[in-house]
């Protein structure tokens, strides 16, 4: 008796990621799941005149991409304006600053992001700097870790700032040997004093930017993400895409919990863990134990070269244990981000004494840098390393980039292995931290075995930390399933499994890592519903 296919995708190569039947031609899908892998007659049989068929032409079928860690709906809303991510020099960033200015009206403020510290290597950081090209009005810029901005003049007296302050975390207004602000802002609580002077967007543009933004990830073959940024009313637009039909992705979104959020809010997370949809759902809190290593923000046990990163960015760090012992307790996952040696350390060390619940697997985001002794650990206590490959691409191989200088030699050594890390035994989980690094997977995985930006092939490696392509697909598909408990249901083109499934032109694991970004995304299907197509596939 047939089933009924609502889609077959045909005359295609598919690798299956599962361990019965790796490779097929075609796939069948029913109500949102997968029901039947094998050869084109065998899918062909189940179908009828109502199955939507599709002839692949030869293309590579994979398990549908997630990336594990991007930030969708902040990004969404805060990487606007003036694109810095390739400006190298002051000069350009000044060039496209008042590019931006040209666009915008008299009073409007000039925003800008992916802005690089090293620009400033030999000015030092200060919106003077910047003041000029912006017309002398209100300018914003985000540094490309979004852990730090940049204020002009106007933009600090619109909002008020005229002095250093005290914060419930250890964020900073950097201020001159007079005490006046430099314009630079470290961290959240910093931030958020000059942001909250911005004209807000209307609920209408905030909608269209975050529906738009998930069609743009479908475009590239993602299917899932886990999005860092939740708020309670986060979980409202997702109901409001979900319900007209605009959630193209599928969400894990934690609630964000910061050293000040009061207990009577983690109560109510609490009695929220459960809420979800057909394509989303919470579970998870997200926390950051510091901050990052080019401010001298990331949590280090020597300092760097600076003399920072000494703190974490818990001023009460006995609160960031109580955060874990509370969460834990109440079966959420945990992602904490830690980009410094003692800041993954002290995360392991409190993940530990906490627990989890059945089934559940804390996790640790970036793990920029590494002490060897912890290595290990990430293995034999179960926790998930997150890694972003991309951020290798910032990183020059002579370690004179502002990261690397920071940290100097024998931590760079250790910075964000992924390598070893795989090797030892730890499940390794790709993502993009989009808007930090683009959000294009395809240059991810091209960057996690190459360990330098793709289509740069006279650059060397930064190390020998890169991984093969069948790993870092497997980092992308089956590592994000088994980092939300799903690995029984997503990760792999199995019947029963869910329909959520990526279509390439060429097989991604046989390609060269510098042609990955040129190969074309033809399908995209999440929960069996074709949510990107390519102009040129029939059907």
């Amino acid at each position: 008796m047939t089933c009924h296919l609502d889609l077959a995708l045909v005359n295609g190569r598919v690798r299956t990621l599962g361990p019965e039947r790796p490779r097929a031609s075609a796939v069948g899908v029913r109500d949102g799941r997968v029901v039947v892998v094998g050869d084109d007659a065998v899918v062909r049989a189940e179908a009828d005149s109502t199955t939507q068929v599709i002839d692949l032409k030869g293309a590579t079928v994979l398990p549908g991409i997630v990336d594990s860690h991007l930030h969708p709906f902040h990004g969404a809303l805060k990487a606007r304006g003036a694109d810095l991510t390739d400006a190298r020099t002051l000069d350009e960033v000044r060039r496209r600053v008042a590019e931006e200015r040209a666009r915008c009206a008299p009073d409007q403020w000039v925003l800008g992001f992916g802005l690089a510290y090293d620009v400033f290597e030999h000015t030092g950081i200060s919106g003077d700097l910047i003041a000029e090209a912006a017309g002398d009005g209100p300018a914003l810029l985000t540094f490309v870790d979004f852990h730090t901005e940049l204020a002009t003049p106007r933009a600090l007296e619109l909002a008020g700032v005229d002095g250093p302050r005290r914060f419930g975390e250890h964020s900073e207004i950097v201020v001159d040997e007079r005490g006046v602000p430099t314009g630079e802002l470290r961290e959240m609580g910093a931030i958020r004093l000059v942001r909250e002077a911005i004209p807000p967007l209307t609920p209408a543009e905030r909608y269209r930017l975050c529906a738009d933004q998930l069609r743009a990830f479908a475009a590239v073959g993602i299917t899932g993400a886990h999005g860092m940024d939740g708020k309670p009313e986060t979980r409202d637009l997702l109901r409001e895409l979900e319900a007209s039909g605009d959630l193209a992705t599928r969400m894990v979104v934690p609630y964000w919990v910061h050293p000040d959020t009061p207990e009577e809010v983690w109560e109510s997370y609490a009695r929220h863990r459960d809420e979800g949809g057909e394509r989303w759902r919470g579970g998870v809190v997200k926390l950051f134990i510091d901050g990052v290593i080019d401010s001298g923000t990331g949590w280090l046990f020597e300092p760097d070269s600076e003399g920072a990163g000494l703190t974490p960015l818990w001023p009460d760090f006995d609160r960031y244990v109580r955060a874990v012992e509370f969460f834990a307790s109440h079966g959420f996952q945990i992602a904490t981000h830690a980009t410094g040696d003692r800041g993954v350390h002290e995360a392991l060390n409190t993940y530990k004494a906490a627990g989890a619940a059945p089934g559940v697997r804390h996790r640790i985001e970036h793990i920029e840098t590494l002490r060897p002794e912890d290595l290990p650990r990430f293995a034999a206590e179960g926790v998930i390393a997150s890694m972003q490959a991309q951020h290798m691409m910032w990183l020059e191989p002579d370690r004179s980039d502002n990261w690397s200088r920071r940290l100097g030699a024998e931590r760079c050594d250790r910075a964000m292995p992924v390598r070893a890390l795989h090797a030892s035994g730890a499940v390794v989980t790709l993502g993009s931290d989009w808007p930090v690094a683009s959000y294009d997977w395809r240059e991810g995985m091209a960057a996690a075995q190459l360990r330098r930006p793709p289509g740069h092939p006279e650059r060397a490696p930064y190390d020998d930390q890169g991984i093969d392509a069948l790993t870092a697909l497997h980092g992308y598909t089956s590592r994000p399933a088994l980092t939300t408990g799903d690995h029984d249901r997503l990760g792999a083109l199995e019947p029963g499994y869910l329909a959520d499934i990526t279509v390439l032109a060429e097989d991604p694991v046989v390609l060269a890592p510098d042609d990955l970004v040129h190969n074309p995304v033809m399908l995209t299907v999440v929960d069996g519903e074709v949510v990107h197509r390519a102009a040129d596939l029939d059907g």
